[in-house]
């Protein structure tokens, strides 16, 4: 199995842009959503991201800090999979609940390195 890392960007909260009904269902779906994951052992890890923070860009002593979410979209969230391939990665993706809660969020699918070619150095897991 390979890994996948979903990161789940959307241009605001769901929790100012859902009904506290709809909200909940929203929650209670990506918990079914991580628990069937985890049932079929594709799971490794998920995380909401907190709506607060900063980006940093610079060097030296010139650096700049600007709100998160200045830029229209952020990441909301992750999930950290197991898959054979991209492939299968995508389709687990699209199960993911945000597509039906949240019409303006995309899932980014990105392979994880394990490994560095040239070097061959591993990066350590866990």
């Amino acid at each position: 199995m390979k890994e996948f890392m979903f990161f789940i960007r959307k241009p605001r909260n769901s929790q100012e842009t859902l009904s506290p009904q709809k909200f909940n269902l929203f929650l209670k779906s990506c918990e079914i959503y991580i628990d069937t994951l985890k049932e079929q052992g594709k799971l490794v890890s998920a995380k909401p991201i907190d709506w607060s923070g900063k980006i940093i860009s610079g060097k030296g002593d010139k650096w700049e800090e600007v709100a998160y979410n200045e830029a229209g979209e952020v990441i909301g969230g992750y999930y950290h999979i197991l898959a054979k391939d991209i492939d299968e990665a995508i389709e687990i993706a699209k199960a993911n609940p945000e597509f039906k809660f949240n019409e303006n969020s995309r899932i980014e699918v990105r392979p994880i390195k394990m490994k560095e070619e040239h070097t061959g150095f591993v990066y350590p897991s866990e």
